[in-house]
């Protein structure tokens, strides 16, 4: 009736090797928010035969072993600011993005990585191919909205359509007028409805969990400017995306367009 150990007498071992470990610690080390999903497709690039739930075993193994420890989880909070808009207009109900370019939601999030540190960033991202582009300040005013979309358009490899945004008073003013300028349609949400800005809500969650939770640069903006746009090209052509069949957005677009050269032939 005493007490005694329920430890099995065989122990299953391992099934991977040292050098395939060795390999996933790495990439896990270089992408701490990515888990199974994402580093599988990336390990296969790199010439390794493994499942999807083997790697979930060999991350299970190298957290319990204290050779992986998750990165602290800081936090962020997105600020909105209902206001009238004197040019965007609600996205009309039959309005559907089926291409890269068709629908471009823009979004601030507002930073806090420090006590008495506050950093602004503008996401925006495509609807249809998740390509994103960021940029981070120290204020989001309509002037600075104005100078993100002169980036959004040139970074962006697809011509931009229509942008969606919220009712933040950073979107009005300067930004409206040269959306109207360039002939964009510019589609403003109703009042405190920020699930219809859901694609670009979760590019937010995305770069603060895997950017800036992990980031552990410098905070003055040209050394946070740098990280941030490397991060960018980082995102846009190396992180598989789950929702595009965990292609990147690069390579969706590219067969995108092949398709449509093929279907135009």
């Amino acid at each position: 009736m005493e007490d005694r150990s329920h430890r099995p007498r065989r122990v299953r071992q391992p099934t991977w090797s040292g050098p395939l470990a060795e390999a996933v610690l790495q990439l896990r080390r270089e992408n701490p928010r990515w888990g199974k999903d994402k580093l599988t497709p990336l390990l296969h690039a790199g010439g390794w035969t493994v499942s999807c739930s083997m790697v979930g075993r060999i991350l299970s193994h190298l957290k319990a072993s204290g050779q992986l420890r998750e990165p602290p989880l800081l936090g962020v909070t997105v600020l909105r600011k209902p206001l009238r808009r004197p040019y965007a207009v609600r996205k009309p109900r039959g309005y559907r993005p089926i291409a890269p370019g068709d629908l471009v939601q823009v979004d601030t999030m507002d930073l806090r990585p420090l006590p008495g540190v506050i950093l602004k960033q503008f996401t925006a991202r495509d609807m249809v191919s998740r390509w994103d582009v960021l940029a981070v300040g120290t204020r989001a005013t309509a002037a600075a909205a104005t100078r993100f979309l002169d980036e959004l358009q040139s970074r962006s490899p697809y011509a931009i359509k229509a942008i969606q945004v919220d009712g933040g008073s950073e979107f009005m003013a300067g930004f409206e007028e040269a959306c109207q300028k360039r002939a964009i349609p510019l589609f403003v949400l109703p009042p405190r409805s920020p699930k219809l800005n859901g694609c670009v809500e979760r590019a937010n969650r995305t770069h603060a969990e895997e950017f800036w939770d992990c980031y552990d640069g410098e905070l003055e903006l040209p050394a946070a400017c740098a990280a941030l746009l490397a991060w960018e090209r980082r995102y846009n052509t190396y992180r598989p995306h789950q929702a595009l069949g965990y292609l990147t957005p690069q390579q969706f677009i590219e067969r995108f367009t092949n398709t449509e050269r093929s279907n135009c032939h």
